[in-house]
């Protein structure tokens, strides 16, 4: 995955599952998970940190389901990163 930061650098990431991060009504607090990799979540004071956060976090979430013997979602080929708006939850 490649990010131009608009100065002509390019970052590449090297995410295996695509990422879900969440700006809240708080300006320094985002939430992220990964729709590929159930029961990933974390959180992050700015897109970066997220993502930085999402990274290493992934692939400790990896290995931990790898020790406890359960399975692990097959690699996302074209993972993408959403950032959007904190969704709402509706009580049932």
């Amino acid at each position: 995955m490649c990010l131009d930061n608009g100065e002509g650098y390019r970052f590449f990431l090297d995410l295996e599952y695509s990422l879900i991060i969440e700006a809240t009504k708080e300006p320094d607090y985002f939430g992220f998970y990964s729709p590929d990799l159930p029961g990933f979540t974390g959180i992050g004071h700015s897109v970066e940190d997220c993502i930085y956060n999402a990274k290493w976090g992934m692939m400790e979430h990896v290995n931990l389901l790898k020790e406890q013997g359960m399975p692990v979602p097959q690699k996302n080929l074209n993972p993408k990163i959403i950032i959007q708006n904190e969704e709402a939850l509706i009580a049932a």
